[in-house]
Formats: structure tokens, sequence, C-alpha cells
């Protein structure tokens, strides 16, 4: 897991390939075909000449209606890719957002944030996009990006379930959610952000707050798979009954996306 993972961008923050690791059963995820960033708002001409290189086949867009009317997308000239999306409101708040309101010390920013990872694999709205991704990818296409606002819970769920139907081990697969903390150092599409948003609560002990609720932590993407284990009983049998990935849309993805 090192930095050169990320692909600095002016301004779309944590863009980064998340392919590349090895399966247990000794394949190896396909890299620079799996892309997962922040949104694309505050894309520069310099950014979109680099999405246009990369030539996606599809995006997948984690955000919901008023995210994407609110903040639409930059894209490149001649922009041609399938763009998958819920029509609607995936979440009443960037996750970030919602666990910010009422000014929160950061012991409670953080336990805001482990509820609501325990409620977002179960959230109907996220069910839906989270199944559209899954039929993008085993499609294979070709390269695609997953993104929500700022690339790293909705995203962050997404990819790890992504990587477990894959067989990536469970520590790179953690080890993968946690670098957008790496991404965040010298930020400045970050500090942007997060200027705009937190503008109206200014305050030391809520600046602590801050970099728990933009930034990732073990205990978040774990306590989304005990939700999961808990009502599943394992992420295989979530996997199959919530999100439609049976063996046979499994191997369709292992096809798709491993070497």
């Amino acid at each position: 897991m090192t930095k050169d993972r990320l692909l600095p961008l002016e301004g779309i923050h944590n863009f980064r390939d998340y392919g590349g690791y090895a399966t247990v059963d000794g394949g190896r995820v396909r890299s620079v075909v799996l892309w997962r960033s922040g949104q694309h708002h505050e894309a520069t001409d310099a950014d979109l000449a680099v999405l246009a290189e990369i030539d996606f086949a599809n995006i997948v867009d984690l955000r919901g209606s008023s995210e994407r009317n609110g903040f639409p997308c930059r894209r490149p000239e001649g922009f041609a890719a399938q763009v998958v999306f819920y029509d609607g409101e995936t979440t009443n708040r960037a996750p970030h957002e919602e666990a910010e309101q009422g000014e929160p010390t950061p012991e409670q920013a953080h336990l805001r944030m482990v509820k609501l990872y325990r409620r977002m694999p179960y959230n109907p709205p996220m069910l839906a996009i989270f199944r559209d991704y899954f039929t993008a990818l085993s499609e294979g296409k070709g390269t695609s990006l997953v993104h929500c606002f700022a690339g790293k819970d909705r995203t962050g769920v997404a990819v790890a379930l992504l990587h477990h139907a894959l067989g990536v081990h469970p520590d790179d697969a953690m080890a993968d959610y946690l670098l957008t903390n790496l991404a965040n150092e010298n930020s400045d599409v970050l500090a942007r952000q997060s200027a705009r948003l937190f503008a109206k609560r200014p305050g030391n002990a809520r600046g602590e707050a801050l970099k728990v609720l933009l930034g990732t932590d073990e205990a978040f993407l774990l306590a989304a798979f005990e939700r999961i284990a808990d009502e599943h009983g394992s992420i295989d049998a979530y996997l199959e009954d919530m999100l439609g990935v049976d063996s046979v849309k499994r191997e369709a993805l292992r096809n798709a996306l491993l070497i």
C-alpha cells in the first residue's frame, strides 16, 4: 500500500487505483482498470485531460440527486462513458456531513461515523446503487471509476465489498480503505471542500472532530461488516442475498477483473 497508488490531481480528491492486489487463491486484481475518487465538480482542464487519457467505460456515481445537481461533475471533451447513478437520494447528507451536525467532539464524531457505517449496508437506495455497481463491473466493458462526494465512505464500503468478492485479503482491503488518510495529507482540494462545508462552525475542538469526519478509521468499515455479520452471518451471504452477487456474477467479476 504505497503512495504511488494515488494520482495527484488539481481538483479531484482521493483519485487512485484500487486494483493490483493479490487474491487468496493466487490471482491478482487488474491494475489501472479500477479507479476511485471524490466528486469531479472542481476538476480542472488538466484533470480532464488525464481522465480523457484513462478513457473510462463506465463511471458509478454513488451520490444522490441533490449532490449531483448541486455539484455536477465536469467531463472531458468527447466523454462517452456510461454513468451509473441512483435516481433519488442515496443519503440525506454525505456521511461525513451528517455526522458533523451539532458541533460534535472528536469522540462524538467517531461514534456517529460508526453508526452511519452500520446503517449504510441496509439503506435501500445504497443497496440499489451497490447492485448496479457490481452489475456494471461484471459486464467487463473496460476501465471504471466509482466515486461519491469525498470518495471515502460510500465509495469505501463499495470497494471493500468488491475486494471481498474478488478474494483480496482482508488486510489489503482494509489498507486500501485507509489510504484515504494518506490522500488527505496536504490536499488542497480537501482543504477547499472542508472550508466550504464547515465554514459556519469554527473552533479548535471541532477542528479535531473534522479530522475524524474527513478521514477513515478501521472501526468505521468494521462497523459495516459487523452489521452484515449480525444480519446475514457472512459477507458472502449478504452479497448474494442483498446485492445479487451469486456464483454466476462472482465468476463474471473474476473473469473481468482478475489476471
